[in-house]
């Protein structure tokens, strides 16, 4: 998901030009840190303590240069409004958040907002149009019955959350003026694969190969997670 983050911020943006970066539901700093590193300056937005606490100890271990180009703020990410002020950052992440959240649309609504003119929004989402791809391959044939015709599924933590479709959040981001300008896949053939899976020793074919599902049809229509681009009109 990382290469093609940068090929759109490539795509759309002078090489070594600085971004302002919102990361909404940043987790542990994990995409923050690396995108401060590449020289933008980031505000990392999240309300799980536990995650602001990995996230600091993290970014204390930085140069501080780079401790310098990043933010971290303690907030929920439906409340961008009260701590930013519209159309303040060039990109906006969201990766990993919708699924637990009941009612997205404000949410997106409130990330559009904080985009500048022609600004990049992010998405990272649980693709709803595949929930019967993993039960399907483990040989849980009730369970992939039952993900046919629903957009919620329990996750690997045991939460009860749920997915999106790729057609409902096209027309939403539509509508609140950021539409879709790219898309792909995420995870196509290692959804499967444990948590606590090693590396294989050829992990640049693996790379390779999930890279290049993840942006050719039909590959990518199955993928676990979708990663979704929009450009504020």
């Amino acid at each position: 998901m990382a290469r093609q983050l940068d090929e759109q911020i490539v795509g759309r943006y002078p090489v070594g030009q600085r971004l302002r970066v919102l990361d909404v539901g940043m987790g542990q700093g994990t995409q923050a840190l690396r995108l401060a590193r590449a020289g933008h300056q980031v505000t990392g937005l999240e309300q799980d303590s536990r995650m602001v606490a990995a996230a600091r100890e993290a970014l204390s271990a930085e140069p501080e240069g780079i401790r310098e180009r990043m933010r971290i703020v303690e907030g929920d990410g439906r409340d961008t409004g009260v701590h930013f002020l519209p159309g303040s950052f060039d990109v906006v992440l969201c990766h990993g958040v919708l699924m637990y959240v009941e009612e997205p649309d404000p949410l997106l609504a409130g990330l559009a907002r904080m985009l500048a003119p022609g600004g990049l929004l992010s998405l990272l989402v649980r693709n709803a149009d595949a929930l019967a791809m993993r039960p399907g391959l483990a040989g849980d044939w009730a369970g992939a019955l039952g993900a046919f015709d629903t957009t919620a599924y329990r996750n690997r933590l045991g939460l009860d959350v749920r997915a999106d479709r790729l057609s409902t959040l096209t027309a939403t981001l539509a509508g609140i003026g950021a539409p879709l300008q790219a898309w792909y896949g995420v995870r196509v053939f290692t959804d499967t694969a444990a948590d606590d899976t090693e590396a294989p020793a050829d992990v640049e074919a693996l790379l390779a190969c999930e890279e290049r599902a993840g942006r050719t049809d039909p590959y990518r229509g199955v993928a676990a997670l979708l990663h979704l681009c929009g450009v504020r009109g």
